[in-house]
């Protein structure tokens, strides 16, 4: 009887490398792989409708600059970083710049009522239409920060490459950064009781 290995996925690393040799199967495996985490980046950065485009656009820009990843972070947070790239080129080229939005996060109360019931439903959605408030009230900076580390869940190294900032930054402002969204959530929740 002849056992079958079962398929080990190759690394990221090695499908770079393929990549790079002219292998479009290896980036088309990136692709599959990095892109719903590459459009919760663009949604929760604000592009909004625009979200499929700059992700879009991310891979185009990511596979022209293959040569250039040199691999220091992983291809996840250098993707990620043009993805946030991306979406602050959109901002700018719309004069928003201060209007971001987080669609993602106010999505789906209505699925939550099968499972939590309608009380739970309803206290969740308040829960999430409260932080949504809130996270537009931070600075831009701030709201960055916030989402790359606590609804894209990225290490503080990820942040670090994805923002472009040194870390040293990254960890002051994410401690004043939840500073702010908690009072902004404590003021919120005084005023709505």
């Amino acid at each position: 009887m002849r056992v079958i290995e079962p398929e080990v996925p190759l690394d990221d690393h090695v499908l770079v490398t393929r990549a790079r040799a002219g292998d479009l199967g290896a980036y088309d495996l990136l692709v599959a792989r990095h892109t719903a985490s590459a459009y919760r980046t663009a949604v929760l950065l604000g592009a909004g409708s625009d979200s499929e485009d700059i992700v879009q656009e991310a891979f185009v820009k990511a596979y022209r600059k293959l040569a250039r990843y040199r691999g220091e972070s992983s291809f996840r947070s250098w993707l990620l970083a043009i993805v946030a790239n991306e979406t602050r080129n959109l901002h700018r080229s719309r004069s928003r710049r201060d209007g971001l939005f987080l669609r993602a996060a106010a999505a789906g109360p209505a699925s939550e009522a099968a499972e939590d019931g309608a009380v739970g439903a309803v206290l969740a959605g308040e829960r999430r239409t409260a932080l949504v408030r809130a996270l537009r009230q931070l600075p831009v900076r701030d709201r960055e920060v916030i989402v790359c580390r606590f609804f894209l869940d990225l290490s503080e190294e990820e942040t670090v490459q994805a923002l472009g900032w040194p870390r040293g930054t990254v960890k002051s402002r994410t401690s004043r950064a939840l500073a702010k969204l908690r009072g902004l959530l404590d003021r919120e929740e005084v005023r709505h009781g």
